[in-house]
Formats: structure tokens, C-alpha cells, sequence
């Protein structure tokens, strides 16, 4: 049988792991732009499972690279 309160508390405790709710919305916005972005679906499993290891989105928008500015 299922420990539906254990199940919950741990999920919970990875949240606050990872940073929180709003780490968890970032996370999943990241994998989202990465899902609808081109490559293979290799490539895009590469990305997903790199921008896991941290928590929150880490890709810089483009407007913002170090590059572009002047």
C-alpha cells in the first residue's frame, strides 16, 4: 500500500531542495524553450538533463549574451 503523506513530504522536501516553487516554474520553462527548440530529440535530451543539474533556468535570453553588448 501506498504512504500517501510519505510520498507527499518527500516530494516536498525535493522542492525545497531544488530551490523552491519558483525554482521548480523556472525548471520547467527551461525545459519547455528546450522541447519546442530545434535539434534531435538527442540533442534535446542532452540539453534537458544538463540544465537539470542545477536548479532554475540558467540560458541568458539573447538580448542579454556578453557578446552583443557593446
Amino acid at each position: 500500500m501506498v504512504d500517501w503523506k510519505k510520498l507527499a513530504d518527500k516530494a516536498s522536501d525535493v522542492v525545497q531542495k531544488r530551490g523552491g516553487t519558483k525554482s521548480l516554474e523556472e525548471d520547467a520553462a527551461e525545459l519547455a524553450d528546450i522541447a519546442k527548440g530545434g535539434g534531435t530529440l538527442s540533442d534535446k535530451a542532452k540539453q534537458a538533463a544538463t540544465a537539470l543539474k542545477e536548479p532554475g533556468a540558467h540560458a541568458q535570453p539573447a538580448a542579454e549574451t556578453p557578446d552583443e553588448q557593446g
